[in-house]
């Protein structure tokens, strides 16, 4: 009973099940068994678990002949298993009871570390287990060792989480024995046991922060849509109310910001902006811009870019120090946003109204009122109006089906002398047409890359982002469009490997049919031989 008492209680020290502890017993005594009467041998020990008591038994597998033994000690060959008992068939194993052992010092240290690391495996196992699905859950914990700004920190006696320097909020000083509230944002298994990594800086961790703090937030009530951080400087979260009788924002803050002030306490007085979610993008980012006024929002949904103006007086506040209010309202929206004053916007206008009047009166011959008014109306580019239904176009003052046919014969004209200008040129610089087909790219930007030597598809796949950039000059892509074109064009060569890979499955299979009948042919004529 002694032994079942030992791990009753190991096993509620670990908090593992009692059954592990029995079974790293009965390994330990097997391994003891084993030292004593020969490590070849096939000693097992069972653990009574009503009584506790030991039986340790020798098992001898029983073999056909001497051609199946591999180990001569825990083998017997059937003759010679049937002199001990006659009635015994191969396959069976014939068993001997061994007497109690008498532990010595060094094997009951044996025994003792079989048990230990048996024991830490279950522990390890259980640990996994236990905080695998927690990640993203907030955990209190005391700190146990701080090493080069890194904290390890006792899980409520169940396990140890880390918290690595860069994880914490910066300038907040964590001390052995302090109390630490952080959030699990990843569980790992390793081989010397499971890594569990906390998170103070994460902004998953204000959004729990927040669920514990508004109960409206728990219930569902109130929905977190967006945040962002800088931590332990300012954060900017985004809420939105199911109820139109709730405020997100008032539940947020609480009665004279009881409860936003808890939460600020928490991450060491970080300031928090609570913005209402809207749909509207151009009111959201307005209210994610705050305190800055703003005067108008132009979205550009093709490049996921917005300018927002400001008047000149709130450009400072709108950018924010060190650019910190702008870059947490671009994460908070999952924009680009260029924060502009009236007055470039004005120039930046006037500059776009100008290129693109010259642009119409040089392609179609017309005056300057002519072309101000294509402009004015919204046309971009000259394939704008070859592709307008004439009736559109007709629904521009002043303009009837006869000028609304010329304009749009003219810009055809144009367009069609463009395409032979380029196709020439395309002969000239000897671009290949499937790096005139790449997607992402104009024809002006492809011959650029001919006139640099990047002439196929596939020279065009070798190139990286930043070189893409810099072959077409700043301004004219972005790095992250440059990086999409650049996969576009590498889609072709993962095609050509997959094919690759099917045409030699395909011909190791037909290998394979062809050895069969081989097989079977041969198998045919040595039958008829016979």
């Amino acid at each position: 009973m002694e032994l079942l008492q030992v791990a009753d209680t190991v096993a509620r020290e670990k908090n593992i099940d009692r059954e592990i502890v029995i079974e790293a017993m009965e390994e330990a005594i097997q391994k003891a068994g084993r030292s004593k009467y020969g490590y070849e041998q096939d000693i097992r020990a069972q653990i009574d678990r009503k009584s506790g008591d030991i039986e340790l038994k020798r098992y001898r597998e029983v073999v056909a002949n001497d051609d199946e033994i591999e180990n001569e000690v825990a083998q017997l060959t059937l003759e010679q298993a049937k002199r001990i008992k006659p009635d015994v068939e191969a396959g069976e194993f014939l068993i001997d009871n061994l007497p109690p052992l008498d532990f010595g010092r060094i094997a009951a240290q044996t025994a003792k570390q079989v048990i230990m690391q048996k024991v830490r495996e279950a522990e390890r196992a259980r640990q996994y287990e236990e905080f695998k699905d927690k990640v993203g859950e907030i955990i209190n914990g005391v700190v146990k060792r701080v090493e080069y700004g890194n904290a390890t920190v006792d899980i409520q006696g169940r396990a140890e989480g880390l918290l690595r320097r860069d994880e914490t909020i910066p300038r907040e000083p964590i001390n052995v024995n302090d109390r630490i509230r952080a959030i699990i944002y990843e569980v790992r298994e390793e081989s010397r046991g499971p890594q569990i990594f906390l998170s103070r800086s994460h902004p998953e961790f204000m959004s729990k922060l927040f669920t514990q703090e508004v109960p409206e937030i728990y219930d569902g009530i109130i929905e977190i849509k967006a945040v962002a951080r800088d931590p332990g400087s300012r954060a900017k979260i985004a809420v939105q109310s199911s109820d139109s009788s709730i405020d997100p924002v008032g539940a947020c803050v609480g009665m004279r910001g009881s409860r936003v002030q808890a939460i600020v306490n928490e991450l060491g007085g970080e300031k928090i902006d609570i913005i209402p979610w809207t749909e509207d993008l151009g009111s959201f980012v307005v209210s994610a811009l705050q305190p800055a006024a703003v005067t108008k929002v132009v979205l550009d949904e093709d490049n996921n870019r917005m300018d927002v103006v400001v008047p000149e007086e709130h450009l400072s506040l709108a950018i924010g120090r060190r650019g910190q209010n702008v870059r947490l309202a671009s994460i908070l929206t999952g924009w680009d946003i260029d924060i502009i004053t009236e007055e470039q916007e004005s120039e930046r206008r006037a500059e776009e109204f100008k290129t693109r009047s010259t642009l119409f009166m040089d392609a179609l011959d017309v005056d300057d009122v002519l072309a101000h008014l294509l402009v004015a109306e919204g046309f971009i580019d000259i394939e704008e109006i070859a592709e307008t239904p004439i009736e559109e176009l007709n629904q521009i003052e002043g303009f009837e089906d006869e000028i609304s046919t010329e304009l749009q014969n003219r810009a055809i004209n144009w367009l069609e002398q463009k395409q032979n200008e380029l196709n020439e040129k395309q002969e000239e610089l000897g671009i290949n047409d499937d790096l005139m087909k790449a997607e992402g790219l104009r024809a002006n930007q492809i011959l650029i890359l001919g006139e640099k030597g990047i002439k196929t598809l596939d020279d065009l796949a070798d190139l990286a982002g930043d070189e893409l950039v810099e072959i077409l000059g700043e301004g004219q892509i972005t790095e992250k469009d440059a990086n999409q074109v650049i996969m576009k064009a590498r889609e072709h060569w993962f095609a050509e490997e997959d094919a690759n890979a099917e045409k030699a499955d395909a011909e190791n299979n037909s290998d394979n049919d062809e050895a069969r009948e081989t097989d079977i042919t041969n198998g045919k004529s040595t039958s008829k031989d016979a």
